[in-house]
Formats: C-alpha cells, sequence, structure tokens
C-alpha cells in the first residue's frame, strides 16, 4: 500500500489531536488537528453524496483559504484528485482548465466569482460550490452542502501510486499543461524538504505565497502537516498585513517568492517584530545577489532557497542556510535522491542525457528524482518530449561551478542572440538589480535588422528621477557589462507581468513588443 498523503495527515491527527492545526486569518478561525480532521471527513463525505468517486476531480478557484486546505484533505479521504486552479487566471483560462481536467465539483469564492461564473457556461455536469455565497444561479453554498453529513472517517483503498493531483503549469510561455503526481510523489517532496528546512511541530508557518501553487503547498505547506506544525494561512500576500501577522502569530518560517520578500524590504519595519521568525524559503524565480544580502542583514533569518518546476514536484536544488552569501545567485546543489545533469543542447532533437557539460560550460539543465511527474494529463506527446531517456528536460539553460553548485542562467527560450553572441538574460538582470533605484527588472530580445536581435530592459524604479542614461552608465562603469549585452532600450513600466508564484511572463512582454512593430 505504502504511504499515502491521507495517511501523512491522519498520523499527524493521531499524534496531535489537540495542538493547533490551522489558523484562518481572514476569518479569525482556529482549528486544532482533531478538529480540522473532523472537518474534512465531513467535507469529504459530502462530496462522496453529491457523486465524487475514487480518480474523480475536484477544482478549486480559491485564494488561500481555510476552505482550500479543507478540501485538498477531503479529496485525500476518498482517493478523490485534487485540482487547484490559478486564481489570477481569465475566465477564458479557467474554462480551457475544467474543459481539459473534467471536474465533478468546483470550490470557488467570492473573490473568484466573476471569472469563474463566466467559465461555467462553457463547461457542463459541473456543479460550483461558492464558500461565502448564497442565492447563485449557477452555484451552490458550500457551507450548506456539508450541513448534516458525518463526520466520521469514509471508507476507501488508497495507494501510493493513485493520482493526487492535476496541477497546471504555470503559463510562462503559453497555454498551461496538467502536471500529473501520485500521493509517494509528494509523501518523497514533502520529507525531503521537511528534513532539509529542519521542520518540527514547534513550526509556526505562515501560507502566504498562493497555495494552488507547488512551491508553497509542497515545500512549505505539506512538511509542516506532515511533522505536526500550526498553519497559518493568509488569503492574499499584502505587506503590512504579513508584518503585522508574522509579530501576532509569533510565525517561526514561511515561503515567499522574491519579488514578496523585496516588497516587504520596502516597508518601514521600525515597528515590526521577527523574533520569532528564524527561517525564510525563496523560489518559483531568482533572486538577485544583492537582494539576498540585504534580505540576510535586514531580518537577520535563515535563508533557503528551493529551485525546481511543477513537473519535479517542485525542489530538485537547494542552496542552504550557511550558502546564501558566499553562493548568492546559485540555485544550490541536488536534493536527496534526485540527480541534477547539465548537457550540451542540440539543434535537431532533445539533449542527450549522456552529453554532459564540464563545470561552468552552459548547457540544458535535466533531472530525475522521486517526485518526477508521471507525465502531463491528456498530453502524451508533450511528454514524450519532455522526458526524453526517462529524464525530465526543464528547458532551463544553467551550468555547475567547480563546487558542485547549479547556476541558472536562462530559459532556453529566453536566451537572445545578437550578432551571433549568445546572451543570457539573468546576466544583465543581476546587474540591473544592483542598482539602488531599480525595484524590479526584465530582459528580453526584440528583432534587430543588423544584429537579429537587441537587448531590451524593462524597468520598475523606486525613483522617478531614475533615467536610461543613468542606467546605461551604471551598466558600462567597471566593466559591468559587455558592449554587446548591454540594453540598447530601456522601457519604464509600474509592474511586471508575473503569475501567482512570482514567475516572470516574458511572452507577454514579447506581445506587447510584436504590437509595437
Amino acid at each position: 500500500m505504502g504511504p499515502t498523503l491521507r495517511s501523512m495527515f491522519e498520523q499527524t491527527v493521531a499524534k496531535y489531536p489537540e495542538k493547533e492545526g490551522l489558523v484562518d486569518v481572514r476569518l479569525g478561525k482556529r482549528w486544532t488537528y482533531r478538529e480540522w480532521d473532523e472537518e474534512v471527513n465531513c467535507l469529504a463525505n459530502t462530496l462522496k453524496d453529491a457523486g465524487v468517486g475514487k480518480g474523480d476531480k475536484v477544482s478549486t478557484v480559491l485564494f488561500n483559504t481555510a476552505e482550500f486546505a479543507t478540501t485538498l484533505f477531503a479529496c485525500m479521504k476518498i482517493g478523490a484528485v485534487f485540482n487547484p486552479i490559478n486564481f489570477r487566471l481569465t475566465a477564458k483560462e479557467i474554462s480551457f482548465i475544467l474543459q481539459d481536467a473534467q471536474p465533478k465539483i468546483v470550490v470557488f469564492e467570492k473573490a473568484t466569482h466573476p471569472q469563474v461564473e463566466q467559465a461555467a457556461g462553457e463547461v457542463k455536469s459541473v456543479q460550483f460550490w461558492s464558500i461565502d455565497q448564497h442565492d447563485l444561479d449557477f452555484a451552490v453554498n458550500y457551507e450548506a452542502q456539508m450541513e448534516g453529513a458525518s463526520r466520521e472517517r469514509p471508507d476507501c483503498e488508497l495507494d501510493e501510486n493513485d493520482l493526487y493531483a492535476i496541477m497546471y503549469t504555470s503559463g510562462t510561455t503559453g497555454l498551461p499543461k496538467g502536471v500529473l503526481h501520485t500521493h509517494r510523489d509528494m509523501i518523497d517532496q514533502a520529507l525531503i524538504m521537511g528534513t532539509v528546512m529542519q521542520v518540527t511541530d514547534k513550526e509556526r508557518g505562515l501560507s502566504v505565497g498562493p497555495m494552488f501553487h507547488c512551491a508553497e503547498l509542497h515545500c512549505a505547506f505539506f512538511p509542516r502537516v506532515m511533522m505536526g506544525g500550526a498553519n497559518i494561512i493568509m488569503h492574499h500576500f499584502e505587506t503590512k498585513s504579513v508584518i503585522r501577522t508574522v509579530k501576532e502569530e509569533a510565525i517561526t518560517s514561511f515561503f515567499a517568492a522574491p519579488t514578496m520578500w523585496n516588497m516587504m524590504l520596502q516597508e518601514d519595519l521600525a515597528e515590526a517584530d521577527f523574533s520569532a521568525l528564524n527561517k525564510g524559503l525563496y523560489g518559483g524565480a531568482p533572486m538577485a545577489p544583492a537582494l539576498v544580502k540585504k534580505l540576510h542583514d535586514t531580518l537577520g533569518i535563515r535563508l533557503f532557497e528551493a529551485y525546481g518546476m511543477t513537473e519535479m514536484g517542485p525542489a530538485i536544488t537547494v542552496l542552504t542556510e550557511d550558502e546564501q552569501i558566499d553562493k548568492a545567485g546559485s540555485a544550490g546543489r541536488p536534493l536527496l535522491n534526485h540527480e541534477v545533469r547539465v548537457v550540451r543542447t542540440r539543434e535537431d532533437g532533445p539533449a542527450d542525457p549522456a552529453d554532459i557539460c564540464e563545470p561552468g560550460e552552459l548547457g540544458e539543465i535535466i533531472v530525475q528524482g522521486p517526485s518526477m511527474m508521471p507525465g502531463y494529463y491528456n498530453r502524451p506527446e508533450a511528454t514524450e518530449e519532455v522526458m526524453y531517456k526517462g529524464w525530465y528536460h526543464s528547458g532551463d539553460i544553467g551550468s555547475f561551478d567547480e563546487d558542485g553548485y547549479l547556476w541558472v542562467s536562462d530559459r532556453v527560450k529566453d536566451m537572445i542572440i545578437s550578432g551571433g553572441e549568445n546572451i543570457y538574460s539573468r546576466e544583465v538582470e543581476d546587474v540591473l538589480f544592483d542598482h539602488s533605484q531599480v525595484m524590479d527588472t526584465a530582459v528580453i530580445g526584440e528583432p534587430d535588422e543588423m544584429w537579429g536581435e537587441r537587448v531590451v530592459a524593462y524597468i520598475v524604479k523606486k525613483d522617478d528621477s531614475l533615467t536610461e542614461k543613468e542606467l546605461d552608465e551604471f551598466c558600462t562603469a567597471n566593466e559591468r557589462l559587455a558592449r554587446y549585452k548591454r540594453p540598447r532600450r530601456y522601457e519604464f513600466v509600474d509592474e511586471l507581468p508575473r503569475n501567482a508564484s512570482g514567475k516572470l511572463q516574458k511572452f507577454k512582454l514579447r506581445e506587447e513588443l510584436m504590437k509595437e512593430v
């Protein structure tokens, strides 16, 4: 049979029944693990009564809520497949996922009502449940459905190799694909990350990164549940609220994308109390070395970085607390039981896993590990393409240094070729981040008749006085960038397009460029 997410949850309930397990900051409600388990059983039985059986899908379009966490484990109780959907997607994008996943039930909230209602018209035989609204034409109320349901554990035969979830990729390059994960995949990921992060039952972790995304869910939330820690859930990220909650709830750790950590550092922290906070996790996007140093100096916490991708569960490498300064900008070293390679790319097909690059030589990052997806849902051709010879081909460009640390340079599709020279946008972005007046930046290539492509930098500035001339002089000074790598054009913007996990959506910037052509 093997371990499952249901057995993980129930073992924690048995060990810590009266310990605080779940806190919803928005509702001001708290549950012990025993109370939470009863709530989970109630919803699981409700789902069964509504026709959800083993292998059926249940989708959520929720921000971080207690209902999200309860729905997840209710699915685990009855062997249903959990499908958390990005709450920032448009109605068209949600409709695409629902038509692809074909769930029996969709759980949503008032904040996602507009796009869910539009998507509802495009799918048939789907029940829609709202967690905070009544009297909707197309949906019923979540709590009303649960009235009178049994709080006893439902019976269900469950195996470690059964599907746990379909998690759709973040869509940084186009339409999302449904990544399949089994129960055993996530048991291994939670156990490995819990060990790396030294999670114990004393943990009071804050879930403020989007829980539909595997970085928050699998690298932070699941390890806490596995070890018996308390899970404090915030509806969404808002810097002042996070700072206040860290103090009021005596938060010991949380995960945030680099842009979220950066936003916190822009606040007045004079009244903040980070005395309980002892460690932080970041991922989802690279963190510029300058930001790593500032975060370390300002908060003084133990900092960990996880690098990976949804298809791998997600983490494949980690940069630990004692490596943050000396190896700032690195993605770290492979996680336990993971093999990571950098191999030479080919124009005529997937990179060969045997064609391994030398230290310092750039190539494609490929990986094998215990949390690797079995494939994409309904996409056998896409699965075959990325799983060449049993290795997941990430599409990321990077290199190992002499010490065995992985450095991620770019996405294969984000590499800029100008005058026959390869330019990695990450290198240019790191230089721009060093400027004290740069809040955020993204670098892409735009078509150029003479050079093929030229470098364009999008800048979110801290100070309105920052000019293109000043940035160009900064990149030139002290030979920070070779001439051919320097941006030929700067675009000042209010914000960059990012998905809910903090990843840049450079394809949207390219789309804007094409409109200008």
